[in-house]
């Protein structure tokens, strides 16, 4: 179990370095939301994993609050790109 740990722990950090590093170099504002919405995602995995490795229920409220931020984030961030989109292409 230690070893499976340690195994998903290295992955899940390399994924949040990729991801900020993407945030960072993102050159539009979606590349930016997309690495935004990965490292929340890779968040809820940590906590899950810690969860299934402590053996407690204590961190389930707070994965599922930040499932649904993550989902209204990326929801926002579509909608609000997307009235941009609709202007460019009126232009001649």
């Amino acid at each position: 179990m230690t070893i499976a740990l340690l195994v998903a722990t290295a992955m899940l950090s390399i994924g949040a370095v990729c991801s900020v590093a993407r945030m960072t170099m993102g050159p539009t504002v979606l590349d930016r939301a997309v690495a935004l919405d990965v490292l929340v995602a890779l968040g809820v995995c940590a906590l899950a994993i810690e969860a299934a490795h402590s053996r407690h229920t204590f961190t389930l409220p707070i994965l599922l609050v930040l499932t649904l931020l993550g989902f209204v984030g990326s929801v926002s961030v579509a909608r609000f790109t997307q009235g941009s989109d609709d202007i460019d292409e009126d232009r001649p």
